[in-house]
């Protein structure tokens, strides 16, 4: 339990699903709040003055656009500053205090108790300060200032628009802090990072522990249960050289994992059918037995890879029947209202028969890819893209994209990265080499991060190296759909998807995927919007798509599929859900489309 819960507190999980401490202190919730048109809060010194003019309240973690934040401005202000005062116990005990950020959009600078602490720059990824030496029991005030140039179009910000009024593919932005902000008090000597590999084909994790201010004297404790069954008990000294000031030492160990609940000779692996989920517990001691420091966390055993022309999971054929999934919410919109809204888009993408989700142009929550993981749901994690190319848009976008995969990397759910979608960011890959080069080297970056995860450099067209060769096509003629890919290397040959050609180098033995197409819009609900196409009944969404899905199916070659989309967003009103996640059609109906029982003729 936390340190400090009212009960009224918004999004009061714990925000780190696979790191988890007992103890911590949740800062959501109201803070005073200010816009700096004129950007003079820092020359002002408001971190500092108690009269510094924080004329609003804020609901922490809801972007002041949203009416969750209880402001709902849509009006462009780049630069707003947070305050908010927080009481600390006396641990009676020697401890660090960590200061945790989920996300803040898009440069962020932080003072506690009138002490600058640091910044961060990436709108999608969290980050930590220890603030150990600028607190005290009793009373603190922590400070941040969060700045998002909407007229800078080289930073990475997805579907965020840069206007006041969302119009045609772009939805109302997001400013400043969007996810839980909490405070943890460590030992001196704690766990500072998890990494945990899965390695089906030797039924092995692969475990990298790094422990901070250890010494010889420092062991780590691990025990990994299955269904409450604890099979595995071991002790591991930490060892090696000390890294830096803080003495961060490693552990990297394998460990046989034989256990699936019913026999000790095989590993559970993890599938949507089966999300088998194993939890483990490390606990950091020195050899007389002190307890310095206590995680939890879970893991996986699955494999992803490409074989032949085909995509397999847990070297299984897998047949992927993915939606399209913005994570967008009309009284949220990057942060959902609740844990259990997380949930719930999940549950009902499964009730459609849909095994997975493109998360398009947004790093999702933490906590959608933990119910990803216990509910069985695929994932294919994309970053949120910015629109021009630079060299410092490279730099940008490049250390943003190093942490959004080392904070993921543990989730079984995500089974395919993609750094770039439809070439946003480096439109001009046709008379700039740097660009595709720029593609290139994501794939090859990304590879060298997480080798264990099928990779995509530009999702939908102008491919330079990808794992899965993926083509976003909205013809809605499914006659013609189905002509088409019913040869793929002749599809290739003469498709242009937005006017651009599908690869730049010769991908055809990869996988095939159709990974946008659809996007028909039904208006179901009050809002006014468009679509790629239009229908005016129930029926007749019904209709397109299972026409269009069965199109795809019996396209031998197409190794699966993702519709647009699983909800409407704001004026795009072409989801299966309405924006409220009510459902247009009958779940059931979409469900036998989306596995294949219901298929129109396409002759």
């Amino acid at each position: 339990m936390s340190l400090d819960f009212p009960h009224a507190i918004p999004r009061p999980e714990y925000p780190r699903p696979q790191f988890v401490r007992d103890k911590w202190l949740n800062l959501n919730g109201p803070w005073e709040f200010a816009f700096d048109d004129d950007d003079v809060g820092e020359s002002q010194e408001w971190h500092k003055r108690p009269d510094a003019p924080f004329d609003r309240t804020i609901i922490v973690p809801f972007a002041y656009q949203s009416s969750l934040s209880g402001i709902g401005s849509k009006e462009v202000h780049e630069i707003v500053w947070y305050r908010r005062a927080f009481e600390l116990p006396d641990e009676g005990r020697p401890v660090r205090w960590l200061l945790h950020f989920g996300a803040v959009d898009y440069a962020a600078k932080v003072w506690v108790n009138g002490h600058y602490i640091g910044s961060h720059e990436g709108g999608h990824t969290p980050f930590t300060f220890d603030v150990t030496q600028w607190v005290r029991p009793g009373q603190n005030t922590v400070v941040v200032r969060a700045e998002d140039d909407m007229n800078d179009l080289e930073l990475p910000r997805g579907k965020q628009y840069w206007k006041t009024t969302s119009e045609g593919i772009w939805y109302t932005p997001t400013t400043g802090i969007w996810q839980t902000v909490w405070l943890e008090p460590v030992s001196p000597t704690h766990l500072h990072s998890l990494k945990m590999t899965p390695d089906v084909d030797r039924d092995e994790l692969h475990l990298e522990v790094e422990v901070m201010g250890a010494d010889d004297d420092t062991q780590v404790e691990v025990a990994i249960s299955f269904e409450g069954h604890t099979f595995i008990q071991d002790t591991f000294s930490v060892t090696g050289a000390a890294l830096g000031p803080s003495k961060t030492r490693r552990i990297r160990r394998s460990i046989p994992i034989n256990y699936g609940g019913h026999s000790f000779q095989y590993a559970a692996y993890w599938s949507p059918d089966h999300p088998h989920l194993y939890d483990i517990e490390l606990k950091v001691k020195s050899r007389s037995g002190e307890l310095f420091d206590k995680v939890t966390s879970y893991f996986g055993m699955r494999k992803i890879h490409t074989e032949n022309g085909r995509v397999y999971l847990n070297n299984r054929p897998l047949y992927m029947r993915l939606v399209l999934d913005q994570g967008y919410w009309p009284d949220g919109i990057l942060t959902a209202p609740s844990d259990e809204a997380l949930k719930k888009d999940i549950e009902l993408a499964k009730e459609m028969g849909f095994n997975g989700a493109r998360k398009h142009q947004k790093v999702e929550d933490p906590r959608y890819l933990y119910w990803a993981d216990k509910l069985g749901f695929l994932v294919w994690g994309e970053m949120a893209n910015a629109y021009q190319y630079s060299p410092a848009y490279a730099a940008k976008f490049t250390r943003e994209w190093i942490e959004v995969v080392e904070r993921d990397y543990n989730h079984p759910s995500i089974i395919c990265w993609v750094p770039i979608n439809e070439s946003w960011g480096v439109t001009n890959m046709e008379g700039d080499p740097r660009q595709r080069d720029h593609a290139t080297a994501m794939y090859y970056l990304t590879k060298s991060l997480d080798p264990t995860r099928l990779v995509i450099s530009n999702d939908g067209w102008e491919h330079t190296v990808s794992d899965l060769l993926t083509i976003h096509d909205y013809d809605q003629d499914h006659r013609r759909f189905y002509q088409r890919w019913s040869d793929v290397a002749r599809a290739i040959a003469t498709i242009r998807p937005g006017g651009r050609r599908p690869m730049w180098n010769d991908l055809l033995d990869r996988p095939v995927l159709i990974t946008e197409y659809g996007g028909v819009a039904y208006k179901a609900s009050d809002w006014e919007g468009w679509g790629y196409a239009g229908v005016d009944s129930p029926e007749a969404l019904l209709n397109s798509y299972a026409n269009l899905t069965g199109a795809i199916y019996a396209c031998k070659e197409v190794q699966g599929f993702c519709y647009t989309q699983l909800t409407d967003v704001e004026q795009e009103i072409n989801g299966l859900l309405t924006f409220d996640r009510r459902p247009k059609v009958p779940l059931e109906k979409i469900r036998e489309i989306t596995l294949g029982k219901t298929r129109y003729p396409v002759a």
